[in-house]
């Protein structure tokens, strides 16, 4: 759930591993989700697959988050069963499905009651589209930033200000919405933006008609203690 006292300066974007920013391309970008840390694990675990000599291999991605006092860890996973054989770019379209399809899950389950009664995160407008920079900072361009136009820290305090915390504001696609600058634009409402050029170079994975992917797990849960060893 992100507040305002996340928000820290554009300067800081590049290396801080959490905080938020607001940027002219992306609108709020919460920098935990853009850390591409799980989409590194993700991509390990699929070139290890195949790297394995089997002939299927499977893989398994996770979300999670962490209840107050870090007393429980919740989260969900999915499964996904692959021949051993794809191309680079099929690994990374094959990894972008996996992220986009579990996004998805996870903010559904924390929109679900009784989630939704300690958090706003579901679909929070900044997730889903965070998720994506994530993925490519690991694929493309790990410091993106220049391209994304982050502000100061003042004007998004103003922008946060003038509109309200991006939780009340729901997305759940993997666009953008972008807050004008109310002191240029004082009339102006939020409205969806575009993915930049670099954001659209992969598309996610569809061809499970080929018996090349397979839904091993669709929607799987877990549940465990708050310091506990990770799910995989």
């Amino acid at each position: 759930m992100s507040k305002r006292s996340d928000i820290i300066d554009s300067s800081q974007a590049h290396t801080a591993s959490y905080g938020l920013v607001y940027t002219e391309v992306l609108g709020w970008v919460d920098l935990g989700h853009a850390q591409g840390s799980d989409i590194q694990e993700l991509m390990d675990k699929i070139n290890a697959g195949e790297s394995s000599g089997q002939e299927r291999y499977d893989v398994t991605y996770s979300q999670s988050m962490v209840s107050p006092y870090r007393i429980l860890r919740m989260g969900k996973f999915i499964k996904w069963r692959i021949r051993r054989g794809r191309s680079y770019y099929e690994r990374q379209s094959i990894a972008l499905a996996m992220m986009m399809t579990l996004a998805r899950k996870f903010e559904a389950f924390q929109s679900s009651f009784p989630i939704n009664l300690v958090t706003d995160s579901g679909f929070s407008g900044e997730d889903l589209v965070s998720d994506l920079l994530g993925f490519y900072r690991v694929m493309s361009i790990e410091n993106p930033f220049p391209f994304l136009r982050p502000v100061s820290k003042v004007d998004a305090l103003r922008r946060w200000d003038h509109y309200g915390p991006i939780g009340s504001f729901k997305n759940e696609s993997f666009l953008p919405i972008l807050f004008p600058d109310p002191a240029r634009f004082p009339h102006a409402k939020p409205h969806r933006g575009e993915l930049p050029p670099f954001m659209k170079t992969i598309r996610p994975y569809s061809d499970f008609n080929s018996g090349n992917v397979a839904v091993a797990t669709r929607n799987g849960s877990f549940t465990q203690g708050g310091k506990g060893a990770p799910l995989i």
